[in-house]
C-alpha cells in the first residue's frame, strides 16, 4: 500500500535545465514516483548519461483518454543508483526480470506542466534529451527535438556533468557529440530512429 500522496507543484524548469524525456507505462509507476520518490529504468535500455535536472514523463495509452500520449508531469532528479528489480519491487519476486539490473532514479516532488505537451503523430517513443527552454515553448513532442545548432551545447553540458560525477573518464565521452554513435545522437533529439514499443522500457 502506498503512503499518502504528496502535493503536486506546477511550473516550468529553468530554460538552461537539461531534461530526459522518459516513458512511463503504468499509473502505478506514476504513483511510486509521486509518493516514494523514485523512477526505474532497465539498465539494458537506459540512456548512457543520467546526470540530468528533470525527467519529463511521457504517458502511454494505459493512462486513459485524458492523459495518454502526452507529457503532463516533470520530476526533478536528485541522483541515481544501480540496483536489481527485485529490490525495487519486492512484491514481484517471481517476475521474469526480477534479477535484472535497473537504474533507480531518485526524484523530487511531481510537478504538473501548465500546458501538457501533445504527442500529435508520435505515440511510440523512447528516451531522448531536451532542454527547459524547448519544453517551455513546446506545443507537441516534435517541438522538443534539439536542432543541429543546439546539439553541441547540450552535449557539452551532459558531458561536463557526467565527468564531474566521476562516473566516466574523458576518454569514454568524446568532446564533440558528432563522434557519437547514431543511437546517442538520436537521444540528443532525433525522434526518428528511436520510436519503439514503450512497454519494454519500464516493465
Amino acid at each position: 500500500m502506498l503512503p499518502q500522496k504528496k502535493p503536486i507543484l506546477t511550473g516550468y524548469p529553468p530554460d538552461s535545465a537539461i531534461l530526459l524525456v522518459a516513458v512511463i507505462t503504468q499509473p502505478r509507476d506514476l504513483e511510486i514516483a509521486r509518493v516514494l520518490g523514485w523512477y526505474r529504468i532497465p539498465m539494458r535500455f537506459a540512456p548512457k548519461l543520467l546526470d540530468v535536472d528533470y525527467l519529463a514523463l511521457y504517458q502511454t495509452a494505459a493512462f486513459g483518454e485524458q492523459e495518454r500520449w502526452k507529457i503532463n508531469y516533470l520530476l526533478p532528479v536528485r541522483g541515481h543508483e544501480l540496483t536489481r528489480r527485485i529490490d525495487l519491487l519486492r512484491d514481484e519476486p517471481d517476475h521474469p526480470r526480477a534479477q535484472e539490473e535497473y537504474y533507480k532514479i531518485q526524484v523530487g516532488p511531481l510537478q504538473s506542466l501548465p500546458r501538457p505537451i501533445q504527442a500529435m503523430g508520435w505515440k511510440r517513443i523512447s528516451f531522448f534529451y531536451t532542454t527547459g527552454e524547448l519544453l517551455r515553448r513546446a506545443a507537441s513532442i516534435s517541438d522538443l527535438v534539439v536542432r543541429d545548432e543546439e546539439r553541441a551545447l547540450l552535449w557539452r553540458g551532459l558531458r561536463e556533468r557526467a565527468l564531474n560525477s566521476g562516473s566516466y573518464l574523458s576518454n569514454d565521452l568524446p568532446e564533440t557529440h558528432f563522434k557519437l554513435d547514431p543511437a546517442l545522437l538520436a537521444m540528443l533529439g532525433e525522434l526518428t530512429g528511436v520510436s519503439d514499443d514503450p512497454s519494454q522500457y519500464n516493465p
